[in-house]
């Protein structure tokens, strides 16, 4: 099914929903990239949910999902569907594929991320980065329950000298991006804000960052939330709002997720200082 390593997540211990999901979305973006050239994979057909673009690639790989959940009567709230009210107390919390601009340009850095909540509350939360076959699952108040890897967070305090992952720089976040980039000892951009705040989890990174622009919408963020505080670490938005499940994606936030609160606070100050 995938390539590269594989990775226990006993699937036994992910709710239905969430593993048919991630499935559905692995199996359908490895069938695009073998049955369409790269261009047809990038070419925008409309605007998703959240009011971006749409690639093709985004909806084969979304339409997989929801068919697959189909029977299960669910809520959903997709990156690219939006929201779909059933009526259940139980909703699906998806971003199919995390990284598209990746994936289309052939680079395998994209994932899938799923996240159930109940009632509203974010209760379980499951990432699969497709192309390694790397996964991750966890429960909301199970400290490092089902995270796959690693020992959990490296602790780390301080931002100076630490390993951060960040979104690329833009001009309205260039001051606060080069101020972590001088203090960090090494910086990466990965292109996938869900696989970067995972390796937050399994302590490979110390840190990642969207250093305030507003990038970040729930479907960002509900799955990792979950993965990155069981492991140990925190999930805060840079300028202090709280991260909560909402139906609306022109919602955003600024996404950190931080090996520790007090990394985490020490990145958001730096940001507020470039802030006018």
């Amino acid at each position: 099914m995938t390539q590269g390593a594989q990775v226990d997540v006993d699937l036994t211990a992910v709710h239905p929903v969430l593993s048919q999901a991630m499935r559905a979305a692995e199996e359908s973006y490895f069938r695009a990239l073998a049955e369409y050239p790269r261009d047809r994979l990038a070419e925008e057909i409309g605007l998703g949910g959240d009011g971006t673009p749409t690639t093709y690639l985004d909806e084969l790989v979304d339409c997989a999902v929801l068919e697959a959940v189909k029977s299960y009567g669910v809520n959903i709230l997709s990156e690219e569907a939006g929201w779909i009210d059933r009526g259940s107390s139980l909703t699906l919390i998806v971003d199919p594929l995390d990284g598209t601009a990746n994936a289309v340009a052939g680079v395998p850095i994209c994932a899938f991320a799923g996240a159930l909540a109940v009632d509203g509350v974010i209760t379980e939360g499951l990432v699969s980065w497709i192309d390694m076959g790397r996964r991750w699952h966890a429960r909301a108040g199970e400290p490092r329950g089902g995270v796959s890897q690693g020992g959990g967070v490296t602790g780390r305090r301080q931002l100076l000298g630490a390993s951060v992952s960040m979104l690329r720089p833009r001009p309205d976040t260039r001051a606060a991006w080069t101020l972590v980039a001088m203090a960090a000892a090494r910086v990466r951009v990965l292109g996938s804000s869900v696989i970067e705040a995972c390796l937050v989890a399994d302590g490979v990174i110390d840190a990642f960052v969207d250093c305030g622009g507003e990038v970040h919408r729930i479907v960002d963020l509900a799955a990792t939330h979950v993965i990155v505080e069981s492991a140990g670490g925190t999930v805060i938005d840079v300028f202090g709002r709280p991260i909560e499940m909402d139906t609306d994606l022109t919602r955003r936030w600024s996404g950190i997720a931080a090996s520790s609160t007090e990394l985490a606070s020490e990145i958001a100050a730096a940001v507020h200082t470039t802030q006018p």
